[in-house]
């Protein structure tokens, strides 16, 4: 186990008992008052089984964790499936063997011909870092002009933070924020020396007391599905439905497609916005050098 992941396992874990209260486990209030705040030490071991000390050097991150006792926290802290994949990691217990080095990423041709095919949905592939790879027409229009974003800024957890015209664009930013963080602390676990993501982590924590904040929280989530709110200055109020989808020769590439319910307000939204994008096209100047 890395100092890195020795160091997060014994704050992860801390930050999940501090959430739970003795009852939230079936324990009895005995009334005695509690210096911090959540379950103690020695109520989680005795919950898991294992004696307060064996639970404290697993917290320090002095001992090796099998994978029954690594199970039976998970259980007892009351961990959802990502939240135990990724005590798993911290842990030196991945259930994938993690590759010892990563090679530049780029967008994968068959997601590229996926984006370009999807003429009415707005798609975007987010890489490692939460990095934007690519993205159709319909997702520059719905969330911004990725192509005037330099590359080595196209990131969408560091335009959540410094972009003002994207936090206008979510009523619910405040979820959406929390989303994106817990996404990329979850690819911390998995991959704590990656120093681009230490760089970027470093640099909001630095600027956005905020991302520190929730950085420091240490949620985790996975990419999946949901449901998100917009306020479009061209298209109004929509309320779409994403999906994400894992590539299946780059599972670090996720493809995020928008939906809406045909015939619905925001269906119809989206048709207008393809139009209006559609028409930008078509009245942008013509480059004479080609």
């Amino acid at each position: 186990m890395s100092d890195v992941n020795r160091n997060e396992l014994g704050a992860f874990l801390k930050a999940r008992r501090a959430e739970l209260t003795p009852q939230a486990v079936g324990l009895a209030d005995t009334g005695t008052p509690r210096r911090v705040p959540g379950l103690r030490r020695e109520e989680v071991a005795g919950l898991v089984a294992i004696s307060t000390d064996y639970y404290a050097r697993i917290e320090q991150g002095r001992i090796s964790v099998s994978g029954p006792v690594l199970e039976a926290i998970a259980r007892v802290l009351g961990l959802d499936e990502t939240q135990s994949a990724y005590l798993r990691e911290l842990a030196g217990r991945p259930s994938v063997a993690r590759p010892r080095r990563r090679a530049p990423q780029r967008l994968d041709p068959q997601m590229r011909r996926v984006l370009d095919g999807l003429t009415e949905w707005p798609a975007m592939v987010l890489g490692r870092h939460l990095q934007i790879l690519g993205w159709n027409r319909q997702a520059a229009a719905l969330i911004a002009d990725f192509g005037a974003i330099p590359e080595a800024r196209r990131n969408y957890v560091r335009m959540i933070f410094t972009d003002p015209r994207i936090e206008a664009l979510f009523p619910d930013w405040d979820a959406v924020v929390r989303s994106c963080v817990a996404t990329l602390r979850l690819e911390a676990g998995r991959f704590p020396d990656d120093p681009e993501l230490a760089s970027l982590v470093g640099d909001l924590s630095l600027k956005h007391p905020d991302f520190r904040e929730r950085w420091a929280a240490r949620h985790v989530q996975s990419h999946g599905s949901g449901t998100k709110r917009f306020r479009h200055p061209v298209a109004g109020d929509l309320t779409l439905d994403w999906q994400t989808l894992t590539c299946p020769t780059d599972p670090e590439q996720h493809l995020t497609v928008y939906s809406a319910e045909p015939g619905s307000p925001s269906h119809q939204g989206l048709l207008f916005l393809s139009s209006w994008a559609a028409e930008q096209v078509e009245r942008a100047p013509v480059d004479p050098t080609g």
